[in-house]
Order: C-alpha cells, then sequence, then structure tokens
C-alpha cells in the first residue's frame, strides 16, 4: 500500500505539473516564439526527439516538466523568435497559460466525477437537485474525529463509513447512536469500510463523553455517491471548480492574515511530505475520493503560481506589468536577482515545511522503514 501510495503521488504531482508546463508551451508555440525544449520530467535525460526547432524529451525524475522559451529571462529583445521580443499581451498569455491549464484541469476532473458520482452529503427530507440520481447505498460516514476518543485510539480514519456493530446493520445515524448508547461502557465490535477495505475494530464507548464530543468523539454524515447527467456533469463541476479557488483563495488569505499578525500557520502548512501522506489516505478511500484530491491540488498549485511573489508566475506577470506601465523594459538583471532571491525563500519554506511534516508523521516514517529494512 506504501509504494502504491508513492506511485500514485508521483503520478499526480507529474500530472499537475506537466499539464501546467503544457501551458505555457502551447502559448508559446501560438505566439511565434521558439522553444528549446519541452521536457516530461527533469534531466537527466532519458532520450529526446528534435522535431522542428523544438527537442521533445523524457527525463528520469517524474515530477512534471519544464518548458526552454528562447529569450524567457527577458535579455534577447533582438530575436523576433524570442519571448522579450513579443508584445505585452503575447507573453502575458505565455505566463498566465499554466495556472489556466491547471484551472482546466480542476474542471474537468470535477466533471468527470459529477457524472460517475460525486460523494455529497444528504439529508432525509431534503430533494435532490434536478436531474441528480444517487448511485450507490447511502452511508454513515465519519466526517471528524476528536483526539484521544475511543474512535482515534482505535484508528478510525475521516471517511469510514460504519455499517454494523456487533453484528447489526447501520443505515442511519440515529440506528448508530441507539446502538452506542446501548453498549456504552462495554466493549463493542464496529465493522467499516475504507475504500474496497472491510475493517473489524472493538471500541468501548464512553458513558461520560466530554461535551460536544459523543461517546466515540466522531461528527457523522449520510453520504450517498450523486451523479448527474452528462451534458449537466461540466456545468456542475465548473461550479465546483469556482467554488474551490473561493475556498482556496480566502484560506489563503487567512493564513496571511495570520502571518502577518505573529500567529503561527505552520501546523496548517504541508509540503511535498504531507501531500504524500494524504496521497495514501485518500487513495485508501477509492477512485472519486482521489480524483477530487487531484482537482484540489491543481487549483492549489494555480493559486500559489498565481501569487505575484518572485519566481512564480504570478511574479513575472507583476515585473509584466510594471513594465507596461512604466512604458519601457525592466531591468533584465534586477528582475533575475528578484527571481532568484525570491527562489531561494521559497525553497527555504519548502525545506522548513517538509522538516515539519517529517516531524509531524514521524512515527508513520519509523514504521516504513522498519518494513524495509
Amino acid at each position: 500500500m506504501i509504494f502504491l501510495a508513492i506511485v500514485v503521488f508521483i503520478i499526480i504531482l507529474g500530472l499537475l505539473v506537466f499539464v501546467h508546463e503544457l501551458g505555457h508551451f502551447v502559448m508559446a508555440k501560438r505566439a511565434g516564439m521558439k522553444v528549446d525544449e519541452f521536457g516530461f520530467g527533469f534531466p537527466p535525460r532519458i532520450f529526446g526527439i528534435k522535431k522542428g526547432d523544438t527537442v521533445y524529451s523524457v527525463n528520469w525524475i517524474p515530477l512534471g516538466g519544464f518548458v526552454k522559451i528562447v529569450g524567457e529571462d527577458g535579455s534577447d529583445t533582438q530575436d523576433p523568435a524570442s519571448f522579450g521580443y513579443k508584445s505585452f499581451w503575447q507573453r502575458f498569455f505565455v505566463l498566465v497559460a499554466g495556472v489556466t491549464m491547471n484551472v482546466i484541469l480542476a474542471w474537468v476532473i470535477l466533471s468527470i466525477v459529477m457524472m460517475l458520482g460525486a460523494p455529497t452529503e444528504v439529508i432525509e427530507g431534503e430533494q435532490l437537485p434536478k436531474n441528480a440520481k444517487v448511485v450507490g447505498p447511502t452511508s454513515v460516514v465519519v466526517r471528524e474525529i476528536a483526539p484521544d476518543s475511543p474512535a482515534s485510539l482505535a484508528g478510525l480514519k475521516i471517511g469510514d463509513s460504519i455499517f454494523k456493530i456487533n453484528g447489526q446493520e447501520v443505515d442511519s445515524i440515529p440506528k448508530l447512536q441507539e446502538l452506542t448508547t446501548s453498549n456504552a461502557g462495554f466493549p463493542t465490535t464496529y465493522v467499516f469500510k475504507r475504500g474496497s477495505s472491510e475493517i473489524e475494530k472493538t471500541l468501548t464507548p464512553r458513558e461520560n463523553p466530554p461535551n460536544g464530543e459523543g461517546r466515540l468523539g466522531i461528527a457523522l454524515s449520510m453520504v450517498a455517491k450523486i451523479a448527474y447527467p452528462w451534458y449537466e456533469a461540466p456545468i456542475r463541476g465548473g461550479t465546483a471548480a469556482i467554488n474551490l479557488i473561493i475556498l482556496t483563495v480566502t484560506t489563503f488569505a487567512a493564513l496571511i492574515g495570520q502571518f502577518v499578525q505573529g500567529q503561527p500557520v505552520g501546523a496548517v502548512l504541508s509540503g511535498p511530505v504531507g501531500i504524500a501522506v494524504l496521497t495514501r489516505d485518500v487513495t485508501v478511500l477509492g477512485f472519486i475520493y482521489l480524483m477530487q484530491f487531484t482537482a484540489i491540488l491543481s487549483i492549489n498549485l494555480a493559486i500559489i503560481n498565481a501569487v505575484p511573489f518572485p519566481a512564480l508566475d504570478g511574479g513575472r506577470i507583476l515585473f509584466l506589468i510594471i513594465e507596461k506601465l512604466r512604458g519601457k523594459k525592466m531591468n533584465v538583471r534586477a528582475e533575475t536577482w528578484a527571481n532568484t532571491v525570491g527562489f531561494v525563500l521559497l525553497l527555504t519554506l519548502m525545506v522548513a515545511v517538509t522538516v515539519k511534516d517529517v516531524s509531524r508523521y514521524s512515527d508513520g516514517f519509523k514504521n516504513l522503514f522498519q518494513r524495509i529494512f
């Protein structure tokens, strides 16, 4: 399972970065810019095929891709095929194309999810949206888990669906609450599903639980897969993508506000290690959840790249806008220096977040190395 999660993580990350770079590549070609190389993965190179002026390469490190555009630092303004020679709008569309492609990818993925059936909370007595239909059974799903609660200590995870208690079927939240209350203080067998796996655990419901936690320490939802016709799915997928963008931007803005006020934000940030751990957890839940997770990551990548910070697409777009307002080219050395400093700062942040992730998931890493050695 661990190695499957690693493979899935590499595929997802590779797809997101590759699609991002594909956007830059296509728009650069359309603008008449010369692209020296469009690579899948990162060097060292396995092989490359030259077609026209461009080398299409496949590289050993399968974590995305890259595009080498002639004069992309803006220094070459004499060659008609260089990035620096082109007009403001041509360069703008090349720079914004990566972010746009990530948003489009999320939209496409979410549209497919809407056709196949998106896991959705359903409330008894409420009508489904027009043209929607339930595909598959409705389940009692764990939505939240309190720390140090019976559910947490037993290893339940968010997304698990509980369907049996002491051999009795559970088909609603009231039924689960009734069976849990009647077994308070006694070891009780709970059977739940995690993806395609069926797991059995023994929990002892608390007789006097803390306020707001309940006997098991979980919050529950009734969840069903809701599907839409093919002609309506893209509209639903687009709406979901827009809502996801709004949620991500507002969350990101709140994090910046907390940082400015001197409040700690590290606990809610994750780097590659944290994302890999989340990929493992989501992979267990199933294909639909994995697709939703990929769409979320794609939107996050788009928004992060759109931030007007040096070394990111948003930073380069900011320099381009400043150049347009000033009516003359930016100082190439100053822009290069700013992008270099920005890259170092981003790398430092990534290292810091990775160290925090390793510390947060240290037990998992210890178990991994014990299995390997």
